[in-house]
C-alpha cells in the first residue's frame, strides 16, 4: 500500500478515536481578543512527516477527556502540546497524555492554543497566554458541573507548550484580555516536560523565541517572557523533566526554573535523565527518561491530587 495512503488511514483512525472519546469546547465562541481576520488562514491537521500536528488555529479550543466515574479524583489538568510555537503535537503530547491522565482518575483537557502570528493577531506575544488564561478560568468556572475540585486544576506543557504552561504559572495575573468575572487563572500546580522556559539567547529554543517574540525582540520583552526571571512565592509547585542530551531545548531551562522556585521557596521536583533527547512524549525507549510518567504519578499522589491506589 502507498505510504501516503497508510499515513492518511492512520490519521483517520486517530481522529475517529479522538473525537469518539472527547468533547471539543470553543474557548472564545468566535470573540477572540486582539484577533485580525485573515481569510487565507485555515486550520490544518496532518501527519505527513511522522507526527500529527495542528497548525493555523484561529478558533482555539479545549478538548475535554472526562475521567472515568469509577476513578475520578476531582483533579484536572490542562495540557499544552509542544511544537515550537509553529505547530501543536496533538497526538503524542496531547491525546496520549490525556488518556494516561484519565487512567489516574484525572480529567484532562488538551488546549489547542493559537500559534503566534502577526497575520491574525494584534500582539502575537500574548496570544497563547490569552488562550491559556481563558482555558484555566473556563475549567475553574465549570468545575462543579464537570466534577472538578476548583483548587486542584493544573497546567502541563511539553517543549514550547512548557513555555506556555510556565508563562501561565508566572503571568496568570497579567491582564492580557478583559475577563468576564474575577475567576482566577492561577494553576494549582504545573507539570513541565522538556520545557522551553527562557527566551534568553543563551539557552532558549531559537524557533520558539522567534515565533513568539519576533526577529529582534527588546531586552525587556525577552526578560518578561523568560519565566525563570518571573517566579514569585505565588508561583504554583512544579514537577519538571528534562534530558541531559536534549539538543533542542537545553536542560538549563529546567534547571534555572527549578532554582528560581527553590529561591522563592516554592515546592519543586526536577528529574534530569542522561538520555532521551527531545520530544519523547510518554517515552520512546527502554532508557530511564521513559520512566518519568511513573515518577510524575508518584508526585501527584504525594501531593494528594490522585489516589494512592492507582
Amino acid at each position: 500500500m502507498n505510504k501516503n495512503i497508510l499515513l492518511f488511514s492512520s490519521f483517520l483512525m486517530f481522529t475517529s478515536t479522538l473525537f469518539s472519546q472527547s468533547q471539543t469546547i470553543s474557548l472564545w465562541n468566535g470573540a477572540v481578543p486582539g484577533s485580525i481576520e485573515n481569510p487565507d488562514y485555515h486550520q490544518t491537521v496532518d501527519g505527513n512527516d511522522g507526527w500529527v500536528k495542528m497548525r493555523f488555529i484561529t478558533d482555539p479550543s479545549l478538548v475535554m477527556y472526562p475521567a472515568p466515574k469509577e476513578k475520578a479524583t476531582g483533579t484536572a489538568v490542562i495540557i499544552c502540546p509542544g511544537g515550537g510555537y509553529w505547530g501543536l503535537a496533538i497526538e503524542h503530547e496531547g491525546d496520549k497524555i490525556a488518556k494516561w491522565l484519565n487512567e489516574l482518575g484525572v480529567t484532562a483537557f488538551v488546549l489547542n492554543y493559537r500559534l503566534p502570528d502577526d497575520s491574525i493577531m494584534e500582539n502575537k506575544s500574548i496570544g497563547p497566554l490569552q488562550d491559556a488564561q481563558k482555558a484555566l478560568r473556563l475549567v475553574r468556572r465549570h468545575s462543579a458541573e464537570w466534577g472538578i475540585v476548583p483548587d486542584r486544576i493544573g497546567i502541563m506543557g511539553f517543549s514550547a507548550g512548557g513555555h506556555l504552561a510556565s508563562t501561565l504559572s508566572t503571568h496568570y495575573n497579567e491582564k492580557v484580555y478583559e475577563p468576564i468575572d474575577a475567576t482566577s487563572a492561577r494553576p494549582d500546580f504545573s507539570v513541565l516536560i522538556y520545557p522551553v522556559i527562557s527566551m534568553s539567547s543563551e539557552i532558549t529554543h531559537g524557533g520558539s523565541r522567534q515565533f513568539l517574540l519576533g526577529e529582534n525582540p527588546s531586552e525587556n520583552k525577552v526578560n518578561h517572557f523568560s519565566n525563570e526571571l518571573q517566579v514569585s512565592e505565588n508561583t504554583p509547585p512544579a514537577f519538571l523533566v528534562h534530558s541531559m542530551n536534549d539538543g533542542t531545548v537545553p536542560v538549563e531551562n529546567s534547571i534555572r526554573y527549578a532554582l528560581a522556585l527553590k529561591q522563592a521557596e516554592v515546592p519543586c521536583e526536577l528529574h534530569i535523565y542522561e538520555t532521551g533527547g527531545h520530544g519523547y512524549g510518554m517515552g520512546w525507549s527502554n532508557e530511564t527518561e521513559s520512566t518519568w510518567p511513573q515518577a510524575c504519578k508518584k508526585w501527584l499522589q504525594t501531593k494528594g491530587l490522585i489516589s494512592t491506589n492507582e
